[in-house]
């Protein structure tokens, strides 16, 4: 009888980019309310994973210079070992995740944390944070500001770029 599978938890981190002023601005500018303006990132196997204009990066929880995340969404377990898990990322940085392709509407951080979150468990996550691109852009403001904001590149400093070549990371 083989033994149970491990279980390992997963976290969404959930940073306001906006440090509160997207809350108190977006009415005025928008004509709508945003509580924030969210950058996410994985937590499991002990390290902190995001996706930026600089590809997939990695760092100890909490460890980029956004600090301590503004909330924690518990996503559930994966029985996914970091050995595979860690080679699903490469894949994912070769191919649909790579720094190029990132855009902060259609391609961002929130993507990312939603295409691995159901990886690893089969759960999105929340999709008041998968929904602020469309919110934004649905508003006079946010559709003039597109050219603008279409050129923004976000790179939360303080990870680590992923990079694994011949089984190292």
């Amino acid at each position: 009888m083989e033994p149970p599978p491990t279980l390992h938890p997963v976290k969404l981190y959930v940073y306001d980019l906006s440090k509160g002023m997207a809350r108190r601005l977006s009415p005025l500018m928008l004509g709508k309310q945003l509580d924030g303006i969210w950058h996410t990132s994985i937590i499991v196997h002990k390290d902190e994973f995001f996706y930026g204009s600089g590809g997939i990066s990695s760092c100890a929880p909490g460890g980029t210079l956004l600090g301590p995340p503004d909330s924690v969404v518990d996503l559930g377990s994966t029985e996914v070992t970091e050995e595979i898990f860690l080679e699903y990322l490469s894949s994912l940085g070769e191919s649909m995740f790579r720094g190029e392709s990132y855009n902060l509407f259609e391609h961002n951080c929130n993507t990312f944390s939603n295409e691995v979150a159901q990886f690893l468990t089969g759960r999105k996550i929340p999709s008041y944070i998968t929904d602020l691109p469309s919110e934004v852009l649905s508003t006079p403001f946010g559709q003039a500001l597109r050219p603008l904001l279409d050129s923004i590149q976000i790179q939360p400093p303080g990870g680590n770029t992923f990079r694994r070549h011949n089984g190292q990371s």
